[in-house]
Parts: C-alpha cells; structure tokens; sequence
C-alpha cells in the first residue's frame, strides 16, 4: 500500500505541475497576440523607419539602393557563368539558380542579421514603450524592400535567358506569401536566440554560409545517393526554394512543398509567440 500511495501522489504532483503550465503559457500568447495587435497599429511607424534605414544604408552612393539589384546580378552570374556546367546555357537551369538564389539571399539576410536585432535596437527598446514586435516588423519590412530590388533582378534574367512568362508563374505565389508570412517568426526566434547566447551571431552566421552548399541553390538533385540524398529531403530550406521555383521551372504546382513549408511555418510561430509572450517584458534585462 506504501508503494502504491507513493505512485498516486507522484501522479497527483505531475497532474498539478502540468495544470499549472497551463495558464501560463495562455497568459504567454494571450501577451504576445497584444503585442503584435499593437505592433500592428503602428504600422506607419515600422514602415517609415524601415525606408529610412534602407535610405541610411545607401546614402552618398552613386546607385543608391540600386546596389541591391547589382549584388544580385553578381551573385547570379558568378554560379551561372563562372561556374560552367553542362546545364550553365540551358534556360532552365538559369531559372533554377536565379530563384534558388532570390530565396536563399532572403532567407539568409533575414536570419543572419535577426540573430543582433535586440542589441542594435537596446537604446530604443530600453528608452521607449514601443511593442517589441515593432521591432521585428521594422526588420521584417527591410528584408522585403531588399527582396524586391532581387526580384526585379529574377525576372529580368528569366526574361533574358529566353524563358519565357505563362501561367504556371501564379503558382510561384502562394510559396512567395508564405516565405513572407513566416519572416516574423525566424525573426523573433533567432533575435531572442542572439540576446540569450551572444555568441550565436557568429555561429549562426558560419551555419549559414556553409549551409548554401547543403541546400540545392545552385546544384540540381536528380535522384543522388550519399550527403546530396539527405541534404535535399532534409534540409527545411529546400521547400522554401522549391514552393517558388518548382512552379516555374517544372510547370507543376508544388503541393509537397508547400505542405511541409506549412507545417514548418506553424511550427515556427508557435515558438516565436511562446518566446515573445515569456520575455518580451525581460529582454531589457537581456541585453
């Protein structure tokens, strides 16, 4: 009877544990939904100040924020052209890399510089009460404005490489919404990532780097055994690339890929909603 009372108490004291986790994760997104709500409302805000600091970042340039455009062309053409392969002229494989490179670039600005978000902004986070998410907004907007100027650069070299617009471009859409869709959430987790371990801007950013070459960017996978196997199917990034590219490459709607974006997605954002929820008021204290 000892044993078994001792066992029913255990149970009790788990049961009590796990209700008690209960409202404070309701009270976390309950938290972080108010921030973003308010976040929101000030739209102008985030907007403006997103402008200007793509307007800072070129100012008493020649181009201008036309940089970006010319980056892109650079980048493209060096894995198009320098890097010759027996597919470099085929127009296919230049749409292949132009989008795969149009995605990656995004991907790859946004985590990289979300990771030191918090303390670039400390001075405003600490000195005013604006919603943390405005931050975040304030990020998010820089990285489409910047997108832009790349997407520009895509279709003008799908256009020169004689690859010609239809319909099956539409279907590249629904992959392109739910990349922006998903730029708060990688922004949010990787930003309080950086304010708990500062050491993770440079880890993030080495992970980056080397993971262009483990993501099918520039090399097509036809079916390869080995690191290029699990480097395709595993790799999250390759569905992100492949709900955009897929459409217009191959013709067909990447429904596949658009699934496992999906469940990447909410995944994503029920974490940065628990983050955002538990430490928005601490961050102060993180950075």
């Amino acid at each position: 009877m000892g044993l078994e009372e001792t066992k029913r108490r255990k149970n009790q004291s788990a049961g009590k544990k796990q209700i008690a986790i209960l409202p404070t994760m309701i009270a976390a997104l309950s938290g972080a939904f108010d921030d973003i709500s308010k976040a929101i409302r000030l739209h102008r805000v985030w907007i403006a100040l997103a402008h200007e600091d793509i307007g800072d970042q070129h100012r008493r340039t020649t181009l201008g924020p036309l940089w970006m455009l010319v980056n892109y062309f650079a980048f493209v053409g060096t894995f198009v052209f320098v890097f010759v392969t027996k597919d470099a002229i085929n127009p296919s494989y230049i749409a292949y890399v132009a989008i795969g490179m149009l995605v990656w670039f995004y991907l790859n600005e946004t985590i990289s510089v979300s990771v030191s978000l918090f303390q670039r902004e400390a001075s405003f986070i600490q000195g005013t009460t604006l919603p943390l998410f405005v931050y975040v907004m304030r990020l998010t907007m820089q990285c489409v404005i910047r997108a832009a100027y790349s997407m520009a650069g895509c279709v003008l070299i799908l256009l020169l490489s004689g690859y010609g617009t239809n319909m099956n471009w539409l279907f590249s859409v629904p992959g392109l919404l739910l990349i922006i869709l998903a730029t708060p959430a990688f922004v949010v987790v990787f930003a309080f990532l950086g304010a708990f371990f500062p050491d993770s801007e440079f880890i993030v950013g080495n992970m980056m780097r080397v993971g262009m070459f483990f993501t099918p960017v520039f090399w097509v996978y036809s079916g390869q055994e080995g690191v290029q196997k699990y480097a395709y199917h595993w790799n999250p990034f390759t569905y992100f690339l492949e709900s955009v590219r897929e459409p217009i490459t191959a013709g067909t709607f990447p429904m596949h890929a658009l699934a496992v974006t999906g469940y990447f997605c909410l995944g994503l954002w029920a974490l940065a909603l628990l983050l955002l929820g538990l430490y928005r008021k601490r961050i102060v204290f993180l950075i």
